[in-house]
């Protein structure tokens, strides 16, 4: 009980740092000097009274919202006393193997810059200035050549890393239930059997209405979608963003998803927030950035070419090349087990006040948001409550080798026949669904279904679901890839998944799986 206590209490303090000097500590202080010049307030209670006057005045919702955001990011709990590095990782092993990433990234990149000649950083010319405010708007009819960038690392050079990845003080021999493991992932984390996941995800339950879901179900669809909607105005009415994520959890109607999103997200287009989004923009009019080149090539390669996105190319670059100088990103740092690069002044090698923190480099979101700086806070928001997890090596639940543990264990455990058959013809299944899960399945799955998907990695604040969709998917193209005997084979079995219906899915392979 004391230490539930303790740990409270250091929850508060660090939500009340974190408020502490935010624009809306300021609008909440200035709310509260106001309303005393309001008659009706008394000194004897005037306590009481300016808790009412911000609670008619609707300023209690946008506080307990700020405090369900941060309540969203909060760290696990430590002990008051422990070290920063425990915060972001409790494991020394895997701030090790996050560290020594960083470093080969760092020198990939680094690598580039003095092979092509070119700074990490640079002012642009006046005349490069003007041109790029002027196609601003329309970068993507721009063609540099940009044939001597390649990219950084790949999606499979990541993974090697995590099946290389061992416990130095673990004896796999010491638990047979992991000696039994036969995938990729070798170390022993904490991860949700079939009936915590059921218990987990139980909205998405066969006997629950779900957006997304073609079939009959209790209720006929059109009702139970009609009502969902009109539900789902009350809840923006009340402006509540626990009541939103709950809510979302069984998906969001099309016309509602973006200000649902918004509200969980704790996102406020507000003047202050478009100046921020205009600097940024001035800090990529006025530099020019090693990563600038890297994102233009990478949209080129990716979103250029795919149906649904070509249309927004502007748009992600943009968002992109605006997210790369924002050092409000930083502050994710302090719970992820990353740490964000860094370069030095030219001849100041090593000296930390020289130091210069080099930036970190989502299509779907502009289908719902078409203003810049909207459009912008939501990607931010995605990135650094979901998405970092996905690019970073920790024991994380939601971490991406917590994820690849997931997804071996439920296709062993429940489809042992297909996971054997696979791991016998050199076609491990993780080699396959690991591009799926590192990106989020954005790319793979129709946008429709998409959305549907991160409705519920929203909803319910994790990113677990992936790997069950990735398990589900294999288990749904079982028959096709028991006959297959190569990796190739198997992997265009799994080439397109686009026309897959992502909650039918999920819910039979949550719930129809007999255990």
């Amino acid at each position: 009980m004391q230490r539930e206590e303790e740990e409270l209490s250091v929850s508060i303090a660090h939500i009340v740092r974190k408020l502490k000097g935010t624009r809306l500590h300021c609008q909440l202080e200035r709310e509260a000097r106001g309303c005393l010049l309001n008659p009706d307030i008394t000194l004897e209670t005037l306590k009481e009274d300016i808790k009412e006057y911000l609670k008619a005045s609707g300023w209690e919702k946008k506080l307990q919202n700020a405090v369900y955001r941060e309540l969203s990011v909060l760290p696990a709990p430590c002990h008051p006393a422990a070290p920063a590095e425990n915060i972001k990782e409790p494991l020394s092993y895997m701030r090790r193997a996050q560290a020594s990433w960083e470093k080969r990234v760092l020198k990939s990149l680094n690598s580039m810059c003095t092979e092509l000649n070119v700074p990490l950083a640079r002012k642009r010319p006046s005349d490069k200035q003007k041109e790029l405010l002027n196609k601003w708007n329309e970068m993507g009819t721009d063609e540099p050549d940009l044939s001597n960038f390649r990219p950084v690392y790949a999606p499979k050079d990541f993974l090697e890393v995590l099946i290389n990845l061992r416990n130095p003080n673990y004896d796999s021999g010491d638990q047979a239930s992991f000696r039994s493991h036969l995938g990729l992932i070798q170390v022993p984390l904490k991860i949700k059997d079939i009936t915590e996941l059921r218990e987990l995800f139980g909205e998405l339950s066969l006997n629950t209405g779900q957006l997304g879901v073609d079939d009959s179900t209790p209720v006929p669809p059109e009702l139970f979608e009609n009502e969902h909607f009109r539900i789902g105005k009350k809840v923006l009415a009340e402006h509540e963003s626990a009541a939103a994520q709950q809510y979302v959890r069984q998906g969001c109607p099309t016309a509602l998803r973006a200000d649902l999103w918004a509200l969980i997200l704790n996102i406020n287009d507000q003047p202050e927030d478009v100046l921020y989004y205009e600097q940024l923009k001035s800090n990529v009019i006025q530099h020019d950035l090693l990563s600038d080149s890297l994102i233009y090539k990478d949209v080129k390669l990716t979103a250029s070419n795919d149906d649904y996105y070509f249309v927004f190319e502007d748009y992600l670059y943009q968002v992109l090349l605006c997210f790369s100088r924002d050092t409000s990103v930083l502050e994710h740092f302090v719970y992820s087990s990353a740490s964000p690069p860094k370069s030095y002044i030219r001849g100041k090698l090593g000296l930390e006040e020289f130091a210069v923190v080099y930036p970190p480099n989502v299509a779907p979101l502009c289908f719902l948001y078409h203003e810049p700086s909207k459009l912008y806070q939501m990607f931010r928001e995605m990135y650094v409550r979901f998405f970092f997890r996905l690019h970073s090596i920790s024991s994380h639940i939601s971490g991406i080798m917590s994820l690849c543990l997931l997804f071996e264990t439920l296709l062993q455990t429940h489809h042992p026949q297909l996971f054997y058959h696979l791991r016998e013809i050199g076609a491990q299944p993780l080699r396959i669904s690991f591009k799926w899960m590192v990106r989020a399945f954005s790319g793979y799955l129709a946008t429709d279904q998409l959305l549907l998907l991160w409705d519920r990695i929203i909803g319910y604040n994790s990113l677990e679901i992936l790997a069950v969709l990735a398990a589900a998917v294999f288990a749904f193209r079982a028959m096709n890839l028991m006959e297959v005997t190569s990796l190739a084979a198997a992997e265009a079995v799994l080439a397109d998944i686009s026309t897959l219906k992502v909650m039918p899915l999920l819910q039979i392979f949550l719930f129809a799986i007999v255990t």
